[in-house]
């Protein structure tokens, strides 16, 4: 099971570690912490360090209800520190966290290595013709709605079954137009409410039958810290222990904030795997 980024072959049969990058003023944990290059470059070499195979940038808020970033606001955020980063990792693998083609577009023609997009190519019907033309891997997330409105769409008869339906649509069509490397995301916290968000985690070893990498995205969101009574601030424990599960039941990536930590459960999973 690998992936080519930029003629790097990526073997995900060992489970890998995405740190998160959030170049925006309003993300749910860390918005706004990174207000300079040197923060930035100091950030990415500890995640690198730590143990990060992959650096996911983002500079659209995903939260639920987050504000409207028009397209060139994207391009302005991100691009120059894609540049930045290049210029100062030289075999950094950049995951851009994005659902507008173009933006996909301009950060891999600037050396980004992956399109992770929370709307599976729904959000911007050029999205899976541009990913294909720059045959790059292709994270396609569930999602229903936007951000501004997806947590009004959490009706479900049969939640598992329904996503498993969706992907299995999604990866024809992504197919259809020649991506070769693709990655499932279940999207926790996105048009799913509590409740769903823990039953998709109990049963997360069924997307195994798309056989594709599945990445688990669960860090600090509010599925952890509302269970908890605590704040996002607060809920790194409980991260690792649902990142564990996550690795138990088939996840091969891990997206996260904590990379040291999440490298630990990779690492004890491995010793358990032996």
């Amino acid at each position: 099971m690998t992936i080519n980024c930029k003629g790097q072959l990526i073997d995900l049969s060992t489970p890998k570690v995405m740190g998160i990058l959030n170049v925006t003023p309003n993300s749910f944990f860390d918005g706004g912490k990174y207000n300079n290059e040197t923060e930035l470059l100091e950030r990415v070499e500890k995640m690198l360090t730590e143990g990060a195979t992959f650096i996911d940038v983002g500079a659209y808020s995903s939260k639920p209800n987050a504000e409207f970033v028009s397209e060139e606001e994207e391009i302005s955020r991100i691009v120059p520190v894609v540049n930045l980063l290049q210029k100062n990792f030289l075999d950094i693998i950049l995951s851009i966290d994005t659902f507008r083609a173009a933006v996909a577009k301009r950060c891999i023609e600037n050396g980004a290595a992956i399109i992770n997009d929370i709307s599976a190519g729904i959000l911007d019907d050029k999205m899976l013709e541009t990913v294909a033309e720059c045959k790059v891997p292709y994270i396609m997330m569930h999602m229903k709605g936007t951000p501004q409105t997806m947590q009004t769409f959490t009706q479900y008869e049969d939640i598992i079954k329904e996503m498993i339906f969706y992907f299995s649509e999604r990866i024809a069509a992504a197919r259809a137009f020649g991506i070769n490397d693709l990655i499932v995301d279940p999207g926790f916290g996105f048009a799913k409410t509590l409740e769903q968000n823990f039953e998709v985690m109990q049963k997360l070893e069924l997307f195994q039958m798309l056989e594709l990498p599945l990445l688990a995205g669960i860090s600090r969101k509010s599925m952890i810290y509302k269970t908890l009574e605590v704040n996002a601030e607060m809920a790194l424990n409980g991260t690792t222990v649902l990142n564990t599960i996550a690795l138990t039941k088939g996840a091969k990536i891990l997206r996260v904030h904590d990379v040291k930590e999440a490298v630990e459960c990779v690492r004890l999973f491995n010793k358990m795997e032996l």
